[in-house]
C-alpha cells in the first residue's frame, strides 16, 4: 500500500509515541526496536527530504511525549502562561530532534540497497544523533533509546558499551528485522540471532563485594509550591531536623537543596543543631544545600558532615540544567519570565569521594547521573568509589512519569559500572539499586518517610568504566564512523555490480 506524505508523517509521529512507551513507567522495552523498525519501513524508499521530515516527526513525538512534564515546572511553578509553556516544550522537542532528522536524511541519501550494510549505517547514524544530543550545547540525553533496555537481553551490553551502544545495537537489530527480502532476509535474521548469541556469551561479572554500609535515605515530601513559602519555611526546616536526627544509618542522605536557604545565610545555631549528631559518634550525613555567595554565585551542593572532619566535605554540582540552573546566552529574557529561585547558579567542583565507614561514596546531584562520562574516573582505580549516591528534587515536574524515568536512568548507571546506587529525593523515587541494576527497596512517592537499607559496596572496574574514564565517549564516535564506512562500502559495491558488463 502506498502512503501519502501526510499518512507517512502521522505514522512516523505515532511510532515516536510508541517509542516513548518503551521507557518507564510502562517498561515495555520490546516496543523500542519495534518502533524503530516502523520508522525504517517508512524510510526505506523515502527521499532524503522525506526522511528528514519523517525522522523529525518521529523524534519530536518521542521527545514531546517523554518530556511533557517540563510544562509543569514552567507553568505551575515558573508562572509561564500555559500557551507559552506548551510552546516551549514543543520547540525543545523539535530542536533536539533535528539531530535524528539529519541522521535519517543522511541514511536515505547514502543507503545502497544492501540490507546488512544499510542496517550498519542506520545504527551508526542513530548513534551519531544520540551522541550529538548528549554532548552538544551541554547535552540533554533524557530518554536516550538505550535506557529502554535496562531490562531485557540488551542489558548485557551495559558494562561493555554503555547506554548509547545499547541504543545503536537495538537500531541495528530493528533494521535487520525489516530491511532484508528473500534470501537476504534470512541472512539478516541469522546475523541478528548471532549478535544476540554473542552478546549473551559476554562475561558479566567485573566487580566484587567491598563491605556493607547502612544508609538512611530521607524523603521529606515537601510540595514545591511550599518549599520557598516564607510562612512554611520555619516548620519545614524543623521537620527536616527531626527527620535527620531520627535516622539511624551510618550514612544519612537528604535530597538536593533540602535547605532552601544557602548554608552561609542560615542561622548559625540552626546549622550547628542540624549537624550536631554527626559531629560525634559514628554516623555521617550528606545534606543538600547551596554554598557560595551572591558575588561568586551559589552552588547546588551536598555537604558531608562526619566526626573529626574539618572543614566539611563539599560536592558541588557541575553539570547544570539549562534554563533551570543556568541561563544559556541570549535566553535571560525567557528565564526572567519564570519565577524560579536561584535559577542562575554557579558551577561546582567534584573533588574526591566521601569516605564513610570503609566505603567511598560518590555523590551525584539530580540529572548528573545521566552523564556517566563525567564521573567515570571516580569508579576506576584503587581509590574508586564503592557506592554512588543521587540526591534529587523532582517535585518541580509533577507526579507522573518523570520519577520512574529518572529511576530507570539510575539503574543503567548501576549496570554500566556495577556499583550500587542509592537515591534520596524530595518526593520520589527514593530507592536502593544494587550493582545489577535491580531496585531492591523503594519508598512510595509523595509520602514523607525514611528508607533504611544495608547496601553492599563494590570494587572493580567494568570494561565500559575503564575506556570511558580513559577516552570519554570518543570510542563511540569512532564506532559510528566505522558503521558509516561499512554502509558506504556497501554502496560502492552495489554501484560496481550495476555497471559491470
Amino acid at each position: 500500500m502506498t502512503l501519502s506524505s501526510r499518512q507517512a508523517l502521522a505514522l512516523a509521529a505515532l511510532a515516536g509515541v510508541v517509542h516513548t512507551a518503551s521507557f518507564a513507567p510502562l517498561n515495555a522495552y520490546w516496543l523500542q526496536p519495534l518502533a524503530v523498525a516502523a520508522l525504517v519501513l517508512l524510510l526505506r524508499t523515502a527521499t532524503p527530504g522525506q526522511a528528514f521530515v519523517r525522522g523529525w516527526a518521529f523524534g519530536s513525538a518521542w521527545l514531546a511525549s517523554g518530556l511533557w512534564w517540563l510544562y509543569i515546572s514552567m507553568h505551575d511553578f515558573g508562572g509561564l502562561p500555559a500557551p507559552l509553556a506548551a510552546a516551549a516544550v514543543g520547540l525543545l522537542a523539535l530542536a533536539l530532534s533535528l539531530y535524528l532528522a539529519a541522521a535519517m536524511a543522511a541514511w536515505a541519501r547514502w543507503r545502497s540497497g544492501r540490507p546488512m550494510a544499510d542496517a550498519a549505517g542506520l545504527a551508526g547514524l542513530w548513534l551519531l544523533a544520540e551522541l550529538a544530543r548528549a554532548q552538544f550545547l551541554t547535552g540533554f540525553p533524557w530518554i536516550a533509546s538505550g535506557y529502554a533496555h535496562a531490562d531485557g537481553l540488551l542489558a548485557a551490553l551495559a558494562p561493555w558499551g554503555g547506554v548509547y551502544a545499547m541504543g545503536a545495537l537495538a537500531t541495528l537489530l530493528a533494521a535487520l528485522l525489516v530491511l532484508g527480502r528473500g534470501a537476504s532476509a534470512n541472512a539478516c535474521r541469522l546475523l541478528a540471532m548471532g549478535l544476540l548469541a554473542g552478546l549473551m556469551a559476554l562475561p558479566q561479572h567485573f566487580t566484587e563485594p567491598a563491605g556493607e554500609l547502612t544508609v538512611s535515605l530521607l524523603q521529606p515530601a515537601v510540595p514545591q509550591d511550599l518549599k520557598f513559602d516564607p510562612e512554611r519555611l520555619g516548620a519545614n526546616m524543623q521537620a527536616l531536623q527531626q527527620q535527620l536526627h531520627a535516622a539511624s544509618g551510618a550514612l544519612v542522605v537528604t535530597p538536593e537543596s533540602v535547605l532552601p536557604i544557602p548554608r552561609d545565610l542560615l542561622d548559625e545555631g540552626y546549622w550547628a543543631g542540624l549537624t550536631a549528631p554527626f559531629r560525634q559518634g559514628d554516623r555521617a550525613a550528606l545534606i543538600g544545600t547551596f554554598v557560595g555567595n551572591e558575588r561568586d554565585g551559589f552552588v547546588n551542593a551536598m555537604v558531608g558532615v562526619q566526626p573529626g572532619a574539618s572543614p566539611d566535605y563539599e560536592y558541588g554540582k557541575r553539570h547544570l540544567l539549562p534554563f533551570g540552573e543556568y541561563i544559556p546566552p541570549g535566553f535571560r529574557w525567557f528565564v526572567d519570565l519564570m519565577r524560579i529561585p536561584l535559577g542562575d547558579q554557579a558551577s561546582g567542583h567534584h573533588g574526591a569521594s566521601f569516605a564513610v565507614a570503609g566505603q567511598r561514596v560518590r555523590p551525584l546531584i539530580c540529572y548528573e547521573d545521566l552523564f556517566g562520562e563525567d564521573f567515570a574516573d571516580a569508579v576506576v582505580g584503587p581509590q574508586a568509589a564503592t557506592l554512588l549516591v543521587n540526591a534529587s528534587n523532582l517535585a518541580w515536574f509533577g507526579r507522573w512519569m518523570v520519577q520512574d524515568q529518572h529511576l530507570q536512568f539510575s539503574r543503567l548507571r548501576a549496570l554500566e559500572f556495577q556499583r550500587p546506587l542509592v537515591r534520596a529525593t524530595n518526593t520520589g523515587a527514593t530507592a536502593v539499586i544494587d550493582h545489577r541494576g535491580v531496585v531492591t527497596q523503594r519508598l512510595p512517592a509523595w509520602q514523607e518517610g525514611t528508607l533504611d537499607a544495608t547496601v553492599q559496596g563494590r570494587r572493580g572496574d567494568t570494561p565500559y568504566a575503564r575506556w570511558l574514564a580513559a577516552w570519554g565517549l570518543w570510542p563511540l564516535w569512532g564506532l559510528a564512523a566505522a558503521l558509516l564506512v561499512t554502509m558506504r562500502m556497501g554502496a560502492l559495491l552495489a554501484g560496481r555490480r550495476r555497471v559491470a558488463p
